[in-house]
């Protein structure tokens, strides 16, 4: 387990995320999804679900920017489409499982992720990305409160990965069982602490920490906005503000049910317009206009008002 601190502020990251970075366009990534989850019973770990979501689909959320995504596990459904690879044999560790993801990569940059981080999101992505190609080194990882690395957390450069895969293989004749530390001790790094996005899920205790966090006053409302957009399968970046805002004015101004009947209508205008979000805020502009009209007129005794 990666030790868990609360954000010093909530809502510090961004709930929809960035899906680009200067210099790194066409990035691909690896997704680690095996192992045995001893310490979970031998539960399936990345079905586990935090906030109505399982935690792989959590993870290709956030890695949602990649040109490629490789998920290396046994296929299985998945709220985002990707390519599945396993290494040979199954079960051979890490480093067996990064070198069977990035066969079918082709981007300079490789995101490298395992598939247990509940509060990873695209912002924390982008940073990595960034990061590497402002560096000039070869690596960017995250680091946990306690200082220590996170391989799993990190965005590599392709061509690094893959001279200290075939080093490694010369010199062992497999992958097989190699740990990590193997690959990253010989590559150029850049660290970067985050002990919240760093937070992954070993234990049930770990699971029960993570979903408490996100029913927290500060992460709630971010968190079930995300939840409800993949599983409808939208991938639409709004200002929810703006949104709450209709809804407070609609149910002040007009009746509390005229709030979610109000911001049903604007998303069903906005979809007919086949519109992004520009064409949101501008329905809940008119929307909220009509709102505060309809709350003017009705308290006031002039027949000409509003």
């Amino acid at each position: 387990m990666t030790a868990f601190e609360p954000p010093s502020a909530p809502g510090s990251s961004d709930a929809f995320g960035s899906s680009g970075a200067a210099g790194t366009d066409g990035h691909d990534a690896v997704v680690l999804a095996g192992g045995a989850a001893r310490r979970l019973g031998g539960a399936d770990k990345p079905g586990v679900r935090v906030g109505g979501r399982a935690l792989l689909d959590r993870v290709l959320t956030a890695c949602s920017g990649a040109a490629v995504t490789v998920v290396v596990a046994e296929p299985r459904p998945t709220a985002r489409p990707v390519e599945w690879a396993r290494e040979d044999p199954p079960g051979g560790g890490p480093l067996a499982a990064l070198d069977a993801g990035l066969r079918h990569t082709t981007a300079e940059y490789v995101v490298v992720l395992s598939a247990d981080l509940p509060f990873l999101d695209r912002e924390t992505v982008r940073k990595l990305l960034t990061a590497l190609h402002e560096s000039g080194g070869e690596g960017v990882l995250l680091t946990d409160p306690g200082g220590r690395d996170q391989p799993l957390v990190a965005a590599y450069r392709r061509s690094a990965l893959r001279r200290e895969l075939t080093a490694l293989r010369a010199e062992h004749g497999e992958l097989t069982g190699l740990p990590l530390r193997r690959l990253t001790g010989a590559l150029e790094l850049t660290r970067i602490t985050d002990p919240v996005a760093s937070f992954d899920c070993d234990t049930w205790d770990d699971i029960a920490a993570a979903r408490a966090r996100i029913r927290e006053h500060g992460h709630v409302l971010d968190e079930w906005i995300t939840a409800v957009k993949d599983e409808l399968g939208l991938d639409l970046d709004v200002d929810t503000d703006v949104l709450l805002d209709l809804a407070r004015d609609a149910a002040h101004g007009v009746a509390r049910p005229a709030a979610p009947l109000t911001t049903f209508l604007v998303g069903y205008a906005a979809g007919r317009a086949e519109g992004g979000p520009e064409a949101v805020a501008e329905a809940a502009r008119k929307a909220a206009a009509l709102a505060l009209r309809w709350a003017a007129e009705a308290g006031s005794t002039d027949p000409d008002a509003g």
